[in-house]
C-alpha cells in the first residue's frame, strides 16, 4: 500500500510507493523542497538528509533555485518558476506560508496529501495535491489556486499555473528523453544530453499536438533498455501545454509541467478558483523498458475507462470508398470483413449531411437521405447479423463554411473581429468553451447514438486552433483554451454516463490528441495516418515508451501503401500491427482470395495471443534501428505464455537471424513452441535466445507463441 509519513518536528513528508519515495521539507522561509526522489526511504532515512550540508550562497543567486517543489516566483529566484501571478495593484511576487496539511484516504485504496498555502498578503491560496495509488510508484499531482478575496480586490491574473515541479537528485550527467514528429511521423523517440538553461517542450495549438508529446524522461546518460535508473513525468492535458527541463550552473535539475502556453493568461476573479490537470511522475529501477512497463500498468490500472477490457479487430472503410459511400458499398465491405474474423465495423467520413467531398457537411449531423434513404438502421442491422459491433467516424468539434450550421450559426466558431478566418482542410473549429455550443453538440451525438444502435465512435479532430478568440467571452476570452478541453471531457463523460456500452476512439489528423486526459475518457487512439508497416516500426516505439498497446490502434492497409507508395508483404503489415489493437483499412474489393484466405489466418493468431499484446507485460527487445531485426515480446502478467512480434526489414549479406534472448521467464521451466511444438528452456531462451527461421526475403516478420509447459 502507498504511505505518507510525516514528521513535524523537521516538518517533512516522505510519499512512497512500492519501490521509490518523494521527500519533500518545508524550510525556516516556507518553501516547499524537493528533498529526495529516489529509492524507498524510511522517515528516519530521510529525516537524516537534514544534516547533508547545504550549498552556500553565491554572489547573485539563491541556493534554493532548482530545489523547490512548490515554485513561485519572487525574491532572488531567477530559475523558471511554475507558478506566476499578477495581482490588481502590478505586484508580481509571490510570498506564502503553509496555512495547514490534511491527509485524504480514498475508497479506492489511494492516499493524498494536500499542502495549503496561501499568500502572506494578497488573497489567494495555493493547494498542492500528492496522490498516491495502490500497486504502483507513479505520483499524480495537482495544484488548485483560490481567489479568497472580495469584489473589492479584484482579479488575479494566472501568469503560468503548472501542476507540478519535479525536483531531481543531482546526476553524474543529464539526458533528456522525448518524442517529436509532425503528421504521419509522430512519436520520433528523441534521447539527448540535456543543455544548460530552459528546454521548453510544448504545444501551443490547442490539442496535444503532432509535434510533441507531454513527458519527458531523464537518466544520467548510461541507462538503456535493461539497465539504469530513469526520473519520468507526464501531464494529462489534451490542449496546449508546456513543460520545461532546466538545467542550472549549479547542476540542479527540475521537470515542469502544466496546462496552456505562453502568452495566455486567465482571469480568477474573488471566489473562482483554478484547478490545473494532472501531472503524474515517477522514478524507476530497470532501464526505460521497466520505466515503460510501468506507465504501461498505470494507464491500465487508473487511467483507462475499462482497462480489462480486450479491444476488437476493427475493419474502417475509409480507404475502400472515400467519400464514394453508400449502404450497399458498405454492406459488401462488412461482409467481407466478417469472413477475416472482423468483431467491429467502422464506417468513415462522408454519411451525413452534403458530405460528398471534404468541403461540406461538417456540423450536419444526419444521414445523407441520397445515401442512406431509410437512415443507418440496415446497414447497423446487416453488421449486427454478421456478428460485428458497428462503429461511426465523426469529427464534432469541427464545422464546413458550407454546411447548414456554420449558415445558422457563424458566431459558433473560434475567430477574432477584424480578422480573417483561416480556413484548414476546408474547416474552422467549434467553440466548445460556450455553453450554447457544448449543450448543441452534446444533444447532437447523444441523439445519434440513441436513435441508433452504434457501439463505437472514432472522435476525429483534424485542424488546430486559428484565430482563437471568443469576442462575446468579456475581460477574460483567453479562458477558451481551457474551457474548450474541459467541455470536451465533460461531453465524453456525459456521453459515456448515458451510454454505458459506447466505446470511443482518440483520433486527430492521426496522433495529434494523445495523452493521458484523453485516454482517462477513451479506450484506444489512432497513432498515425501513415499506416506504412515499415515507417510504423518507429511511429509505435516511440508510443511504447508511455502508452501501452492496449490503446495503440494498428492498421494492416493495402501495398503499395497509399501513403508511401511502399511495398510490403501482408504477413509483415499484419506482423507490425499485432503489437497494438489490430486493425484492417484496406480496399477488401481489390485483395485476392489468397490475400483474403491469409489474413482470416492471421486475424484468428492475433486473437490467440491479443489477451499478451493488450495486457501483458511488453519489453521491447531489440529497437528499430538497432541491426537489422526489430522484436517486442508480450508476456502474461504470471509469465504462463508469451508472445514474441520479430521483423526484419532487409539482411544484409546473407547472414542469418541471430536468435533473441527473451526476457523475465522462469530459467527453470520449459516452453512450448504452439506452433511447431519444440520446447525451448526458459534458461536457454533467456541466455541464448529464441532461434529465429525467417525467410531470406526483405520484409520477412514472425509470430511465436510459448506456452509455459506443466512440470
Amino acid at each position: 500500500m502507498p504511505s505518507i509519513a510525516h514528521d513535524p518536528e523537521h516538518r517533512l513528508w516522505v510519499l512512497s510507493g512500492p519501490g521509490s519515495s518523494y521527500v519533500l521539507h518545508l524550510d525556516d522561509n516556507h518553501r516547499l523542497r524537493g528533498l529526495h526522489w529516489g529509492p524507498r526511504l524510511t522517515l528516519e532515512q530521510a529525516v537524516s538528509l537534514l544534516n547533508y550540508p547545504a550549498p552556500g550562497r553565491r554572489s547573485c543567486e539563491d541556493p534554493a533555485d532548482g530545489t523547490l517543489d512548490f515554485d513561485t516566483a519572487g525574491a532572488m529566484r531567477y530559475a523558471h518558476a511554475g507558478v506566476q501571478v499578477r495581482f490588481p495593484d502590478g505586484v508580481r511576487d509571490l510570498e506564502t506560508l503553509l496555512v495547514e496539511h490534511e491527509r485524504l484516504d480514498h475508497a479506492d485504496g489511494s492516499t493524498e496529501l494536500v499542502l495549503r498555502f496561501a499568500d502572506r498578503h494578497y488573497p489567494l491560496a495555493l493547494d498542492t495535491h500528492y496522490r498516491l495509488r495502490p500497486g504502483t510508484d507513479v505520483i499524480e499531482r495537482h495544484l488548485v489556486l483560490r481567489h479568497t478575496g472580495t469584489a473589492t480586490d479584484g482579479p488575479v491574473t494566472v501568469v503560468r499555473a503548472d501542476s507540478a515541479t519535479w525536483v531531481l537528485p543531482r546526476l553524474g550527467d543529464y539526458r533528456l528523453g522525448q518524442v517529436r514528429g509532425q503528421w504521419s511521423a509522430e512519436t520520433q523517440l528523441n534521447r539527448t544530453p540535456l543543455p544548460y538553461g530552459e528546454l521548453v517542450l510544448t504545444s501551443r495549438r490547442g490539442t496535444t499536438s503532432h509535434q510533441a508529446n507531454p513527458w519527458a524522461m531523464v537518466d544520467d546518460g548510461t541507462t538503456d533498455e535493461e539497465h539504469g535508473a530513469v526520473w519520468s513525468c507526464a501531464l494529462a492535458w489534451s490542449g496546449s501545454w508546456r513543460l520545461t527541463a532546466q538545467r542550472l550552473p549549479t547542476e540542479r535539475v527540475t521537470l515542469s509541467a502544466g496546462f496552456g502556453h505562453d502568452p495566455i493568461t486567465w482571469e480568477l476573479a474573488p471566489g473562482e478558483e483554478l484547478t490545473t490537470p494532472l501531472c503524474a511522475g515517477a522514478y524507476t529501477e530497470g532501464g526505460f523498458g521497466a520505466a515503460s512497463r510501468l506507465w504501461h500498468r498505470h494507464v491500465l490500472d487508473h487511467v483507462l475507462p475499462h482497462p480489462d477490457e480486450l479491444r476488437p479487430v476493427l475493419y474502417n472503410s475509409w480507404e475502400a470508398t472515400g467519400f464514394d459511400i453508400g449502404i450497399t458499398g458498405q454492406i459488401e465491405l462488412a461482409e467481407k470483413a466478417a469472413a477475416l474474423g472482423v468483431e467491429l465495423f467502422v464506417m468513415d467520413d462522408g454519411w451525413f449531411g452534403a458530405r460528398t467531398h471534404d468541403a461540406a457537411g461538417l456540423g450536419d449531423w444526419t444521414p445523407n437521405p441520397d445515401r442512406f434513404p431509410d437512415g443507418l438502421t440496415p446497414l447497423i442491422d446487416r453488421v449486427h447479423e454478421l456478428g460485428m459491433q458497428f462503429g461511426l467516424w465523426v469529427e464534432p468539434e469541427m464545422v464546413n463554411p458550407d454546411s447548414d450550421l456554420y449558415r445558422a450559426h457563424p458566431d459558433w466558431v473560434l475567430h477574432h473581429p477584424n480578422r480573417r478566418r483561416t480556413e484548414h482542410r476546408n474547416q474552422l473549429v467549434l467553440n466548445l468553451a460556450r455553453p450554447d455550443v457544448i449543450a448543441w453538440l452534446h444533444a447532437q451525438l447523444d441523439e445519434l447514438v440513441t436513435k441508433n444502435a452504434i457501439d463505437f465512435l472514432k472522435w476525429d479532430m483534424n485542424r488546430p486552433f486559428t484565430e482563437a478568440g471568443w469576442p462575446d467571452a468579456g475581460t477574460d476570452p483567453d479562458r477558451l483554451w481551457i474551457d474548450h478541453v474541459h467541455n470536451l471531457y465533460a461531453v465524453l463523460d456525459r456521453l459515456r454516463a448515458d451510454h454505458p456500452r459506447l466505446r470511443i476512439e482518440s483520433c486527430s489528423s492521426g496522433g495529434a490528441r494523445l495523452d493521458l486526459g484523453i485516454l482517462a475518457r477513451t479506450d484506444q487512439a489512432w497513432t498515425s495516418d501513415n499506416t506504412d508497416a515499415v515507417d510504423r516500426l518507429a511511429i509505435q516505439h516511440g508510443f511504447s515508451q508511455l502508452y501501452p498497446a492496449r490503446v495503440m490502434g494498428a492498421w494492416v492497409t493495402d501495398s503499395p501503401n497509399p501513403y508511401t507508395g511502399r511495398s510490403v508483404p501482408l504477413d509483415f503489415r499484419f506482423h507490425t500491427a499485432m503489437t497494438g489493437v489490430l486493425g484492417i483499412g484496406g480496399d477488401l474489393n481489390q485483395w485476392s482470395k489468397a490475400e483474403l484466405t491469409r489474413a482470416a489466418d492471421l486475424v484468428a493468431a492475433y486473437k490467440r495471443v491479443r489477451h499478451l499484446v493488450q495486457l501483458g507485460e511488453q519489453h521491447r527487445l531489440r529497437p528499430p534501428g538497432d541491426g537489422e531485426l526489430t522484436a517486442v515480446q508480450f508476456l502474461a502478467p504470471d509469465a504462463l505464455e508469451c508472445a514474441v512480434i520479430a521483423l526484419r526489414c532487409s539482411r544484409h549479406f546473407g547472414q542469418h537471424d541471430p536468435a533473441l534472448p527473451l526476457r523475465a521467464l522462469d530459467p527453470a521451466a520449459r516452453y512450448r513452441d504452439t506452433a511447431t511444438g519444440t520446447v525451448h528452456h526458459g534458461a536457454i531462451l533467456l541466455s541464448h535466445g529464441l532461434p529465429l527461421d525467417l525467410p531470406p526475403d526483405d520484409h520477412a516478420s514472425a509470430l511465436v507463441h510459448l506456452i509455459r509447459e506443466e512440470n
